[in-house]
């Protein structure tokens, strides 16, 4: 009989070093980490932010001062993939914008006493007032977000509109057709003299 040779079974990097062939795999899709905690939509923690959007607290500040409540990054991201709270979202918002416009009435028709110190040569003093400027500056805040938040409702409108009810007001360069009738009479009146 014919000697025969065993051979062994060699490993895989050793294959690869002799230049074999290896089979192909499919590329993996690459896929980023996650960072951070994951988000749970939550449904009360939804409707809790509606109701306070709906009294015009913004939603910066309702994720910020509520224990448990998610970044207001996250809302966005819910807002993105639920339809239906994004629609409930801005219901809220614009029914906040009503509110934050009856506090500009209320913050105008009821005083706010503060202390105000004086400075004189011979000392300071201290009366209490009306503070008929503090007053003002939260108003014309308030209705300058507003202005910018919902400009059709709140803001100065401003539009130039020409007859029959907002018709479009047509405009013609005449000056050409003008300079060409100029030149037209120079010439009649070079021939006829």
């Amino acid at each position: 009989m014919p000697e025969t040779k065993k051979t062994a079974k060699k490993p895989i990097g050793a294959a690869k070093a002799q230049g074999a062939v290896a089979p192909k795999k499919s590329p993996e899709p690459k896929t980023k980490p996650k960072i951070g905690r994951p988000s749970n939509y939550d449904p009360e923690i939804a409707r809790i932010i509606c109701e306070q959007l709906s009294e015009g607290i913004p939603l910066r500040q309702i994720c910020r001062e509520n224990q448990g409540f998610p970044a207001w990054r996250t809302v966005y991201d819910w807002m993105g993939r639920d339809l239906a709270l994004s629609a409930s979202i801005a219901r809220a918002r614009d029914i906040g914008y009503d509110a934050l416009a009856e506090e500009c009435l209320q913050i105008a028709d009821n005083m706010e006493f503060g202390q105000v110190q004086t400075m004189t040569d011979k000392g300071s003093s201290t009366t209490v007032e009306d503070m008929l400027g503090h007053r003002k500056l939260r108003i014309e805040t308030r209705l300058k977000l507003l202005a910018k938040f919902h400009p059709t409702k709140y803001g100065d409108r401003v539009a130039i509109e020409g007859v029959d009810g907002g018709a479009a007001i047509k405009t013609e360069d005449t000056t050409a057709h003008k300079f060409l009738e100029i030149i037209r009479n120079m010439e009649m009146t070079k021939r006829a003299g």
